[in-house]
């Protein structure tokens, strides 16, 4: 699964994304690209999610969060959509 991370230097709440997706990032097959909140693309994501400010969480291309990212509420929107794609495989 992509996701897109925006952040921005001597951020606390970035970092502590950045250690929440490297743990995830061992139960889940996660693609982590970061993007920096300060350039052209990343204001422009940011501008049409409604990301106030950083970090902002897109997963497959979606917003998810902003701010302190949540361990929690990340690991069950995964799960979920895990399940799904197991889903549309064995009732394909």
């Amino acid at each position: 699964m992509d996701v897109i991370l925006l952040t921005q230097p001597h951020c606390d709440f970035c970092d502590q994304a950045k250690a929440v997706l490297a743990r995830l990032s061992r139960e889940f097959p996660l693609s982590v690209r970061e993007i920096e909140l300060a350039s052209a693309h990343g204001q422009r994501l940011a501008r049409e999610a409604g990301v106030m400010f950083a970090p902002g969480v897109f997963v497959e291309g979606e917003p998810f969060s902003y701010g302190r990212l949540s361990e929690r509420k990340l690991r069950r929107e995964l799960r979920r959509r895990v399940q799904q794609l197991q889903d549309a495989y064995y009732t394909a």
